[in-house]
């Protein structure tokens, strides 16, 4: 086995809380050794509906450097962690029209046996957090990903309370993520790295 374990983190976020997330997921994978890629996938919306909303457009403009997400993203990366906020318990349209581009690599099988990971933010507490992080699920399992999640494997995840995958109560846009959301985000990332890389030594290992 050579080199570092290579994570990609590939979020959609409108106004900017779960692009915090994304930059917190980065920062704890980094410290966790891993060699690490930000990716935002494209926007869908109208630019007249982006413009209407002042938070929206801001974001945009703030985040106009970020690189794309493109499917080599996900050949590349031996961890792949996403992130949305919650659009009907599900994830953003966004985030789905990107996973829609990958049949080509699914049936090379060139998406099995990598480990996947997720975090997002819903506007309301009931909002839909643990059903939007497992229809990402749904897309791992049809790759044959290897699924981890920060269960409760910390005394921190007894305060933040979901065990598939962190998540922020975002009030409509108005609450940006606290100390609790950023650290079920980083033991997210933290368990990825860590599961990635021993799955990547032990397929090495044959």
């Amino acid at each position: 086995m050579e080199g570092r374990t290579k994570v990609a983190v590939i979020y959609y976020s409108a106004t900017g809380i779960t692009y915090q997330m994304a930059q917190a997921a980065c920062t704890a994978a980094e410290e966790a050794g891993a060699e690490v890629r930000l990716r935002k996938v494209r926007e869908l919306a109208p630019e007249e509906a982006i413009r209407s909303n002042s938070g929206w457009h801001a974001h945009r403009m703030e985040t106009q450097d970020v690189t794309e997400a493109q499917p080599d993203d996900l050949s590349w990366a031996d961890v792949v962690i996403m992130g949305t906020p919650t659009r009907y318990g599900v994830m953003a349209a966004q985030l789905k029209q990107f996973i829609d581009a990958t049949g080509p690599l699914w049936a090379q099988g060139a998406l099995a046996n990598k480990v996947y990971a997720g975090f997002c933010s819903a506007a309301t507490s009931h909002g839909g957090h643990e059903a939007t992080l497992l229809s990402m699920f749904h897309v791992f399992y049809h790759w044959g990903g290897v699924v981890v999640a920060p269960g409760y494997t910390d005394a921190s995840q007894f305060i933040g309370g979901n065990p598939y995958g962190a998540s922020h109560t975002s009030n409509n846009g108005e609450t940006a993520p606290d100390d609790i959301a950023f650290t079920a985000t980083a033991l997210t990332a933290r368990r990825a790295v860590q599961m990635g890389t021993a799955l990547r030594k032990g397929l090495s290992n044959g």
